[in-house]
């Protein structure tokens, strides 16, 4: 056992004094140490509940032969990091997320781990940190929240308060109604209830073979979930057995098979960020090419939140992420998980309980998947839309560049009815480099949504978007404005053309303007030069390679 080297020999009498310090038994040294990478908070809803889950987690454990270790992990909430500077660090976040678990599983030397998660970055960061140190690991994450209800009508996080506020902007609903759907849109602990990307990242985990089966859609607080717990609990002493390492589990196919997931769902566009990330910790390249492939041969099957109206509650009740699999199981390639079965044998022997949620192949929603990739002039390297939660009116569509600098410059705009219809919005300067920290857009996105100019409005940036986002946004442009990237050239009331079908986004100049325009460019100096965010600044790739730090 790794374990050994801290508990064993003569020579180790000083650390073992140290442990039974903590209450370790002299029996469990002989057991393998297991981990419990906890990202427990207060302050994130999707957090909150995740004591329970411990208890659960360590008790399987025991039961499983192991002796377990509790440690925490940082965590930021989105959603009320959304709209500031407090942004800043969420995508950073998961870097230093990699790093803490990364540092106590090598100092103690931990045999295993299980990764307890649930929100944003942190799932991925976890992910990141389990191909990193290729020791058994188990993710769980803590499940969604139950959707909101008001007037008998179900409520979600983005749609009845981010929404909401554009919707109170424009007059459509009163003070009083956005005081209402803020109080009862978040009834209870949990991720948030739509396919953001807290949800997609549990799907993803459990279509890669890391999590249980069910464990991606088990509501938070049920038993179902606390069972969950306890069984990865035991099942990580058995993967340390086995030397069953995440590198044998996260290969090539299980990140395809994870990628046809979340087109299959219609998922956020920050996985094209953390699928690339996670690859890279397991020696492995996933491109935006590969994204756009198997989208073209992988249907959108289900109708969630953002672009449709069903809740993760939902999907759970009608089979979850097995039922998923056996919707396109003739293109699942075969892989082992943790939970000792293959992924192929999964999807064949589960079933959807509810069509209408999770739809055949021969009744998709659309033929493609949930995510396209764009290249052109404005993008050589790429850049990433929910085509799923694009209407058919808006798949193309050129419009008049209005520019701006910061998310906040776009906020103030967009709040004060300047932004008008046949505009495309260009928010610049919040890449990776540039922002720094690649802010989500949700705010923005969801004004000009409440506003009711989704079907005449675009935004473009090379900043990101929650999953929460609906609508023509394209985010990720890369390269970014901050290392010359073309969006940095543009100028007020340039023509730019948006055309999802083909894949496309141009600035509608000639090369000979667009040439000059390049020579006579120089970025604006950086926001923020001192601290973390300096150095992650320094340090980080741009986000057609995932935003990975080397």
């Amino acid at each position: 056992m790794r374990s050994d080297q801290t508990k064993k020999g003569t020579k180790r009498a000083p650390n073992r004094a140290l442990l039974y310090a903590t209450g370790v038994e002299k029996k469990q040294m002989k057991k393998p140490f297991i981990g419990i990478a906890s990202s427990f908070t207060d302050i994130i809803p999707g957090h909150a509940g995740m004591r329970d889950l411990e208890r659960h987690i360590e008790h399987g454990i025991c039961a499983g032969g192991g002796a377990p270790f509790v440690f925490g992990v940082p965590g930021v909430c989105d959603g009320i990091a959304m709209g500031h500077s407090g942004m800043k660090f969420s995508l950073p976040s998961r870097e230093l997320i990699a790093d803490c678990i990364e540092t106590v599983a090598q100092a103690h030397q931990m045999d295993g781990l299980v990764l307890l998660t649930n929100c944003d970055k942190i799932t991925p960061g976890m992910l990141i940190a389990a191909g990193r140190l290729n020791i058994p690991s188990i993710i769980v994450t803590a499940g969604p929240m139950r959707s909101g209800m008001l007037n008998c009508e179900k409520l979600s996080l983005v749609r009845n308060t981010f929404e909401a506020v554009g919707k109170y902007q424009a007059g459509k609903i009163t003070k009083e109604e956005l005081s209402a759907y803020e109080m009862e849109a978040c009834p209870g602990s949990g991720s948030c209830q739509g396919m953001y990307t807290a949800n997609t990242m549990a799907c993803i985990s459990e279509a890669l073979g890391m999590s249980l089966q069910g464990c991606a859609t088990a509501l938070e607080g049920t038993a179902k979930k606390k069972r969950i717990a306890y069984l990865s609990g035991e099942k990580i002493c058995d993967l340390v057995k086995k030397d069953l390492t995440p590198r044998k589990i996260m290969t090539m196919n299980a990140f395809e098979n994870a990628i046809r997931v979340d087109m299959v769902l219609g998922g956020s566009t920050n996985t094209v960020l953390h699928i690339p990330a996670v690859a890279h910790a397991c020696d492995l390249k996933i491109s935006l090419e590969l994204f756009d492939k198997l989208s073209k041969t992988t249907p959108h099957l289900t109708n969630m939140r953002p672009g449709g109206n069903d809740m993760m509650e939902d999907l759970d009740f009608a089979g979850g992420i097995p039922a998923v699999l056996h919707e396109i199981k003739g293109k699942i390639k075969p892989n082992p998980t943790v939970t000792g079965k293959n992924i192929a044998d999964i999807a064949k022997e589960n079933k959807t309980c509810n069509p209408k949620v999770i739809r055949s192949t021969k009744n998709a929603y659309h033929k493609e998947g949930g995510i396209a990739i764009l290249k052109g002039n404005l993008a050589p390297q790429g850049s990433v839309v929910k085509q799923s939660a694009v209407s058919s009116e808006m798949m193309k569509f050129t419009g008049k560049a209005v520019c701006f600098s910061s998310e906040e410059d776009a906020q103030k705009a967009i709040d004060n009815r300047k932004v008008k219809k046949g505009d495309v919005v260009v928010i610049r300067y919040e890449g990776p480099r540039g922002g720094p920290g690649m802010r989500e857009m949700l705010s923005p996105t969801s004004a000009i949504v409440g506003q009711g100019l989704a079907t005449s409005v675009a935004l473009i940036t090379d900043g990101r978007f929650s999953g929460g986002t609906r609508g023509p946004c394209i985010g990720h442009i890369s390269p970014e404005a901050a290392e010359g990237g073309p969006i940095g050239l543009i100028k007020n009331g340039d023509k730019i053309k948006i055309d999802i079908p083909n894949r496309k986004m141009d600035l509608l100049i000639s090369d000979k303007e667009m040439e000059r325009r390049k020579k006579a460019f120089k970025p604006l100096p950086p926001k923020i030069s001192t601290g973390w965010l300096y150095r992650y600044s320094k340090n980080v790739n741009n986000a057609s390679t995932g935003a990975v730090v080397t």
